[in-house]
């Protein structure tokens, strides 16, 4: 499975997409629910270098901030969601890591000189950024659905005695 997610998070990257949409954060929140710290960690990182690789490496100051952004959502995931989970706790989760996201991936931006280094260039960055702030929770509430979803149906399914599954 965690190299099932390694290839899906990278191949979201690469693969055309609208800005900002694609499951890496989600699938961060789901390994950190989902598995231990050190599996997390490799899989949200294995994609990231994978595919930055191939799409190229950016500004040092922007990567690290993007890189902690969704070190982020190991973290929420690992501490909010892996003892537990209701509809309630995952939506909390991925809100939480959207607006993260949004915060640190920027502040980024903004540090690695894209913008005026001045607190006018932060909140012009934040606004500049505002745009694709919907995508990134379009996209982080869409693919948390499908995985924490998917997830809880396989489960059901097939954790159910077999009288129940057969001829059903």
């Amino acid at each position: 499975m965690v190299l099932v997610l390694i290839v899906l998070a990278a191949a979201s990257r690469l693969l055309p997409h609208p800005p900002n949409f694609a499951p890496v954060a989600a699938i961060g929140l789901f390994a950190g629910a989902m598995s231990g710290q050190r599996t997390a960690w490799l899989v949200a990182f294995a994609a990231l270098i994978a595919s930055d690789a191939v799409l190229g490496f950016y500004h040092p100051v922007s990567m690290f901030w993007n890189y902690l952004a969704f070190a982020t959502c190991l973290v929420l995931g690992s501490s909010l969601l892996a003892r537990g989970r209701s509809f309630g706790r995952t939506a909390g989760a991925v809100l939480a890591s959207a607006v993260t996201f949004f915060v640190l991936s920027n502040f980024g931006m903004w540090a690695s000189g894209y913008y005026p280094r001045t607190w006018a260039g932060l909140v012009e960055c934040y606004v500049a950024a505002l745009p694709f702030f919907r995508n990134t929770l379009a996209s982080d509430v869409v693919y948390s659905a499908a995985l924490f979803g998917g997830h809880a149906l396989l489960t059901r399914v097939f954790s159910r005695p077999r009288s129940e599954t057969v001829g059903a």
